[in-house]
């Protein structure tokens, strides 16, 4: 299988959702959320559909517009996904969620795409959306987690630096665990398909350490940005 990925055919598909299958029954069973799940689990489904075929076309074009489109259609999805688990969303929780995904993952994207890989041109589709769709993600799940435990520890009572420090703390479990992980317990998608399409595991493994350092990058500057507009926001309520 040198230099080439097998092929998936529908059979295929079919019993890799087996195990999801499973799990969402136990779900089912013990009336833990099948239905979202399951909800979830067609989404994707249909989104990675829709998206194989519109990335064709994308990876295609030399259009800056489309591009862009593409990477701001990215943020909205990211910011709405973000803040969605909050008990009293409000406007400003979109937007602040938004600013942070937006300062902390297009950051990271520009200097890992202009200052690492130094592709060209520098909006190349190929690699900036799917570079794009892994730092926005990882931004999102950030903000995420760092929203909902701002929100838990200021309901409890915690002053915003308390709050906003055990916020910070837990939203960076994730990505600093697959730090600890990477090489030992995980290889991940990135260096896995790379593997598989026969490039070198050692060039595989340099593109993954650039993976992880633009994700705990991104997932940090995010998180820290919206738990600083966030405590602000509440310093403004108290003052009024």
């Amino acid at each position: 299988m040198s230099g080439s990925v097998a092929a998936i055919d529908v059979a295929g598909l079919v019993v890799a959702f087996l195990p999801a299958l499973v799990v969402i029954a136990i779900m089912r069973v013990w009336k833990a959320g099948a239905g979202a799940a399951l909800h979830a689990t067609l989404r994707m489904l249909v989104q990675l559909l829709l998206i194989g075929y519109v990335l064709v076309y994308v990876f295609e074009t030399d259009s800056l517009t489309i591009v862009a489109a593409v990477l701001a259609i990215m943020l909205v999805a990211a910011s709405a996904i973000a803040v969605r688990t909050l008990t009293a969303r409000e406007p400003g929780h979109y937007l602040r969620a938004f600013a942070a995904i937006a300062l902390g993952g297009v950051s990271t994207l520009v200097l890992v795409t202009a200052g690492v890989l130094r592709v060209e041109p520098w909006f190349a589709p190929r690699y900036v959306v799917p570079l794009a769709g892994m730092i926005f993600a990882g931004a999102m799940n950030a903000v995420s987690l760092a929203a909902e435990r701002f929100e838990a520890e200021r309901a409890r009572g915690e002053v915003s630096d308390a709050a906003r420090r055990k916020a910070y703390r837990a939203a960076l479990i994730p990505v600093v665990n697959s730090l600890f992980a990477v090489g030992l317990v995980a290889l991940p998608g990135m260096m896995t398909g790379q593997v598989l399409s026969g490039v070198s595991p050692l060039v595989a493994a340099k593109y993954q350490i650039v993976v992880m350092t633009m994700l705990l990058g991104a997932a940090g500057l995010a998180a820290a940005v919206y738990l600083k507009l966030e405590g602000r926001h509440h310093e403004t309520r108290v003052d009024e």
